[in-house]
């Protein structure tokens, strides 16, 4: 297990960071994943789910965008309980917080890596019952390790391949928070 950072550690990797986006170009992806939004479900009364921990920050700047009734749920879904590597297994740290049987539901998340938590989220908000399941992303890691079974509805903006942070993103457990999005140096 990684070594608690300190303060000076954590300013030391932002201060090294590469800045990849900046708070006006992730403003420009929340407003264009607005429009994509309400074009394809502003009918639907839809229920919407941001993803905890990484989905808070986008979900928070996004559904003030969406200028149509909705209902605003959360969830916390993890495959990796502690560890580095994910298993097959679903693990619900807080399971879906509103009834989506017979409903449109958008999930939201902040990035689609490999994709994998994300499609068996999907996959369980199909059992129980919603009529359809639409993916939204602010963030599109562009490699070839993605989960083919998984179609992203909705992304904001493609990031290289790196270790990337901001806007819901960690650095090890730290930096969601920054407006922007970042690439770890070296990383």
């Amino acid at each position: 297990m990684n070594q608690p950072l300190t303060l000076e550690e954590l300013k030391q990797v932002m201060a090294e960071a590469d800045l990849l986006k900046t708070e006006a170009d992730v403003e420009a992806a929340l407003d264009k994943l607005a429009q994509e939004i309400t074009a394809r479900i502003s009918e639907s009364l839809p229920v919407v789910y941001g993803i905890m921990n990484g989905g808070l920050v986008m979900a928070g700047r996004l559904l003030t965008k969406l200028n149509f009734p909705l209902e605003q749920g959360y969830m916390h879904a993890t495959r990796y309980r502690g560890e580095t590597t994910g298993s097959t297994d679903l693990q619900w740290q807080a399971p879906p917080s509103v009834p989506m049987a017979g409903r449109t539901v958008l999930i939201l998340d902040d990035i689609f890596d490999e994709g994998n938590t994300l499609a068996e989220v999907v996959k369980a908000c199909h059992a129980q019952g919603a009529k359809e399941v639409l993916t939204a992303v602010l963030v599109n890691k562009v490699h070839d390790r993605k989960n083919t079974e998984l179609k992203i509805d909705f992304i904001g903006m493609d990031v290289e391949d790196r270790y990337v942070f901001g806007c819901g993103m960690d650095y090890r457990g730290f930096w969601r928070n920054a407006a922007g999005i970042y690439a770890v140096k070296g990383l």
